[in-house]
């Protein structure tokens, strides 16, 4: 019984284009979304680390301490305020009234 090389070939090639069609896909997204590349031998193709990007990831660094002393400051004032908002008017007169009966 011969093997039927008429219905092989077909299947064959369109399994090898669909192979290499998801092989650019999934390169094209890696890309797309910032992934590391990596050669044959696990060496970095993409993105390459020079001077440049090492600088580039410092003043990001930098940036993002800066911003995270600045919201720590903003939830510290948040706080505050919201004890003045929830605080019942009473309190407050009170409190008020306190500190006009003791002078400094």
């Amino acid at each position: 019984m011969p093997f039927p090389f008429d219905a092989f070939v077909p299947v064959a090639v369109i399994l090898g284009l669909s192979g290499i069609g998801g092989w650019v896909l999934t390169t094209w997204m890696r890309i797309k979304n910032g992934y590391p590349l990596d050669g044959a031998w696990g060496q970095a193709i993409y993105p390459r680390k020079d001077q440049e990007t090492a600088e580039r990831i410092k003043l990001l660094s930098q940036e993002n301490a800066q911003l995270r002393a600045e919201v720590g400051s903003m939830k510290d004032r948040l706080v505050v305020v919201e004890r003045i908002v929830t605080d019942s008017g009473n309190l407050l007169s009170h409190e008020i009234d306190r500190l006009r009966s003791h002078p400094n």
